[in-house]
């Protein structure tokens, strides 16, 4: 990029440090122009990778702070780069960012220093997107399924992928190049094999959504359950805090009570709701419609007893975890799954150890899941590719097979950027802030 762009890369208020950065052919030379070194003397070799301390130039000011410079291609945007630390008031870093623009330094766009990074061949758009994932990660599990995006292990997955439909599209061109080689017979048998077992390593990765989104948006767990089973008491005993009212009167509950807690490094959102049960208040009637609601789309629901029976039916598509609670002083019944005591805490850490199996499952430190919606749309459609390559076999020609293995390719390559239009690109780098 023949343009120097220049942004405030750390956030914005009053702090002990602020970043203001530049990329781009010329930043170097810019910044020399607003600094001026300790002790006076003129350096005329900025060592790459080193930092300076001296005086920088602000809009009218100036501060004390130190001038870091990056040299292309070894930098993160692949192109020259010029950080200026200084005091981390709001208004030194607005004029020495004003003050770059002056000297010839355009405003950077959201994500552009990492969508240069993506351009120069320095990461892959999986890779960027895992950045803005690991950023906003509001959860530990999230933050490491992030890391392995960044860290291109879904990148290298796909290449796998790509590695082979290469080889399978380089025999079919050696059967259409060379067709007196009689390569057709056996050849083909082959070549539906390895489309087979192709499709099935896609379906594997593109099966990772179900845990992956879960990991990254965390899972809704309702709690349900007729009146004074103790709901209420489990969500608070689960949250380790008092968040929703206790109270022995029915129906205290009559709206659905939030908390989070974190099992496994994943955010488990619990919705407290109201006791189930036919009623002629018009308030708590609604709240028992609202229960209902939520129940039906949890990725979970615990269904609280506590020897009394069990909520009336409602509508299911999560786990289904059946807990009789209050076994400090009954006994359990043998159709839950768990007993606890919201009281004494008593069976709690099984309960979450059972939440975690029945929503996600064992993660994986090492797995690359898929967490984004954009990659499981690619590899749907890779897959589709895939099937249809497979059904035509025995009826279409080779060129043909080759149509559908080439669209697999390409829908693979949108992953990692290689076939992504520029739609797809600039959607991606506008999650980011733009410093990043």
């Amino acid at each position: 990029m023949k343009d120097i762009i220049s942004a405030i890369s750390t956030a914005p208020g009053v702090g002990g440090v602020a970043i203001i950065r530049m990329s781009g052919d010329g930043c170097l030379e810019l910044a020399q122009k607003m600094f001026a070194p300790s002790g006076g003397e003129k350096i005329c070799v900025f060592a790459p990778n080193t930092m300076y301390a001296g005086k920088i130039d602000g809009d009218g000011f100036q501060d004390f702070g130190f001038l870091v410079y990056f040299k292309a291609p070894k930098t993160f945007t692949g192109e020259d780069v010029v950080e200026f630390h200084c005091h981390g008031g709001i208004q030194i870093s607005r004029g020495i960012l004003s003050k770059t623009f002056s000297l010839g330094a355009r405003a950077a766009e959201k994500g552009e220093f990492t969508k240069r990074a993506f351009i120069n061949g320095k990461l892959s758009l999986s890779s960027a997107e895992g950045m803005i994932d690991m950023i906003t990660a509001e959860s530990l599990a999230s933050l490491r399924a992030g890391s392995m995006l960044y860290n291109e292990k879904l990148n290298a997955e796909i290449k796998l992928l790509q590695k082979d439909l290469t080889e399978i599209l380089a025999e079919i061109a050696a059967d259409i190049d060379y067709p007196e080689e009689d390569l057709d017979g056996l050849n083909s048998e082959k070549i539906s094999r390895k489309i087979s077992a192709l499709s099935d390593k896609l379906s594997a990765l593109a099966s990772s959504y179900s845990s992956g989104k879960k990991i990254k948006d965390g899972v809704t767990v309702a709690i349900c359950g007729k009146p004074n089973t103790g709901k209420s008491s489990l969500l608070n005993a689960l949250l380790g805090y008092d968040k929703a009212i206790v109270s022995s009167e029915e129906g205290t509950t009559r709206d659905a009570v939030e908390g989070t807690v974190q099992i496994d490094g994943v955010n488990y959102n619990l919705i407290d709701t109201a006791g189930i049960r036919e009623t002629s208040g018009t308030v708590e009637s609604i709240g028992i419609e609202r229960a209902k609601k939520i129940i039906s789309s949890a990725d979970a629901v615990l269904s609280v007893t506590d020897g009394g029976g069990e909520a009336g039916n409602f509508e299911l598509n999560g786990a289904l975890i059946k807990v009789f609670n209050k076994c400090d002083i009954a006994v359990p019944r043998e159709d839950c799954d768990v007993a606890v005591s919201a009281k004494t805490g008593e069976g709690l850490d099984k309960l979450k150890r059972l939440i975690s199996e029945k929503c996600i499952g064992e993660i994986s430190s090492d797995k690359a899941y898929i967490i984004e919606r954009r990659h499981y749309s690619a590899l749907l459609r890779a897959a589709e590719s895939l099937r249809s390559a497979l059904s035509n076999m025995d009826v279409c020609s080779t060129d043909i097979i080759a149509i559908d293995l080439k669209d697999a390719w390409d829908s693979l390559g949108e992953i990692t950027g290689e076939t992504a239009n520029e739609q797809i690109i600039n959607t991606v780098f506008e999650k980011f802030c733009v410093g990043k």
